[in-house]
């Protein structure tokens, strides 16, 4: 019998939150509350704004920002700004993190065992923390060892995951990393992860070939041994 993982690294978006969650609630959301937030909030925009002008010279912050929304570009500092402006919203209550029935049920189940935790996303760390922090089940943050994002690299890209594991301490054979991404689960593997897809019905995600398949964590729960309660 193949030995478990050590900890599991999932993705979010189409992994343990649905798609439209991400694009038509807090996608939206940010885009509309840029400018207030950037005017309401000079000093905690600055760096950012900074970082933005830097990459793209020659025209208005706000105006990249806006663009690189539109686009649902996988760029620091947008990723960063955005995460600031659903801090808010979370902590306001008119946001709350959507996830999947199955997740917190089997991320509780996972710690419980003995199993540890982590997130790598394109959202930033802050971002991350909020969804799983505000979450429909409860604040979840706890039970995570870690948080990464793009600073680690692009998630189509192996050395993102050799570095993840080093930060963690572990082999990259250590690790299982979940994920609805096709690319993304190449790169983990191709730097010696476990990977699986998850090929969620509700997201339509198609199948890929060369990864295990679940469509939900209970059959991750399964296909790979993992505890399921302490």
């Amino acid at each position: 019998m193949t030995t478990p993982p050590r900890l599991v690294l999932t993705d979010i978006e189409g992994t343990t939150t649905a798609i439209s969650f991400v694009h038509q609630v807090l996608f939206p959301f940010a885009a509309e509350a840029l400018d207030g937030y950037l005017a309401a909030n000079p000093a905690e925009a600055a760096p950012i704004l900074a970082e933005v002008s830097a990459m793209e010279p020659g025209r208005p912050p706000a105006e990249t920002l806006r663009a690189w929304m539109a686009a649902d570009a996988k760029v620091t500092p947008l990723k960063t700004l955005q995460g600031l402006i659903w801090r808010q919203g979370y902590q306001d209550r008119r946001l709350k993190g959507h996830l999947w029935p199955d997740v917190a049920d089997a991320l509780r189940g996972w710690h419980a065992g003995g199993l540890e935790l982590a997130v790598y996303s394109s959202g930033s760390e802050e971002a991350q923390r909020l969804i799983f922090g505000h979450s429909v089940a409860g604040d979840l943050v706890p039970l995570f060892r870690g948080f990464f994002d793009t600073r680690m690299g692009g998630k189509r890209e192996a050395p993102s995951y050799t570095a993840i594991a080093e930060a963690l301490g572990l082999f990259p054979g250590d690790i299982l990393f979940l994920s609805d991404v096709g690319l993304e689960l190449d790169a983990a593997q191709s730097a010696g992860m476990r990977t699986c897809q998850l090929v969620r019905p509700e997201d339509k995600t198609v199948a890929v070939a060369g990864h295990p398949e679940a469509r939900d964590f209970v059959q991750v729960t399964t296909l790979f041994g993992l505890p399921s309660g302490g």
